[in-house]
């Protein structure tokens, strides 16, 4: 079974069709958990009105605390051999978790691309589409399908807007095994309201803050692997 999280914020605007695309999928064994981090719109209600119609969908609520821990706690809750995340604000072709599964054999986790997508006159657009050229490209957590075992101990650092770099770096320092398929099914929207939508000069130098306390303590390898995430992670605020 694959376990897919969706953490939820005020979601409302994008929620239903997040899930309907989730429900969508051509593999039926899986089981959709969407985390409420105290929404103050319609998403609970939305996420609620799913989980009646549909058993393989959990909804879980908890105290407004994040992206972060709102992941680690699907995690936990998780019961799935495989794990995938999904943002609220994103939707996936009906194909994705099926490309996903063929192709983890003998690997812990494979990687995938995406299309970047806007709302233009409420009709869903691609803008382009982008391909990980190699294991250590900086993607997000969402582009990936993992098995439990490998991710199992890793955990989203706490109170961070980029604790996917970290989650990221933690997955490479773990040395878990990977492929990348050529693969564009994950449909990532540009939302003005997310929180990497406007520069966050303090977050960013917390995690570049955070990396260099992982590279003192990290093996020969781990040090390249977190030098080039360094190096990568401050050309990419550069251009942002």
């Amino acid at each position: 079974m694959i376990s897919i999280i969706v953490p939820i914020f005020n979601a409302e605007k994008y929620l239903a069709a997040c899930i309907e695309s989730l429900l969508a999928q051509t593999v039926q064994d899986i089981e959709i958990i969407l985390v409420d981090d105290e929404s103050t719109d319609g998403s609970l209600s939305i996420a609620q009105s799913f989980a009646t119609q549909d058993k393989r969908v959990r909804v879980l609520r908890q105290p407004h605390a994040g992206q972060s821990v709102a992941r680690n706690y699907g995690i936990e809750q998780s019961k799935g051999d495989y794990i995938a995340f999904v943002d609220a604000d994103d939707t996936i072709l009906p194909d994705w978790c099926e490309r996903h599964l063929a192709a983890i054999n003998g690997v812990d986790y494979v990687q995938s691309g995406y299309k970047r997508i806007q709302l233009i006159d409420g009709h869903p657009t691609v803008i382009n589409q982008k391909l990980p050229l190699q294991r250590y490209q900086f993607i997000s957590p969402c582009m990936r399908l993992y098995r439990r075992s490998a991710i199992e101990s890793l955990r989203f650092e706490k109170g961070m807007i980029y604790e996917d770099v970290a989650w990221s770096a933690d997955l490479w320092l773990s040395n878990a095994t990977c492929r990348t398929i050529k693969y564009t099914g994950y449909l990532y929207t540009l939302n003005p309201t997310s929180t990497t939508s406007s520069p966050h000069p303090e977050a960013r130098q917390k995690i570049l803050r955070l990396l260099r306390q992982k590279y003192k303590g990290a093996t020969l390898k781990g040090k390249w692997i977190l030098w080039y995430t360094i190096v990568r992670l401050q050309f990419h605020f550069l251009l942002r």
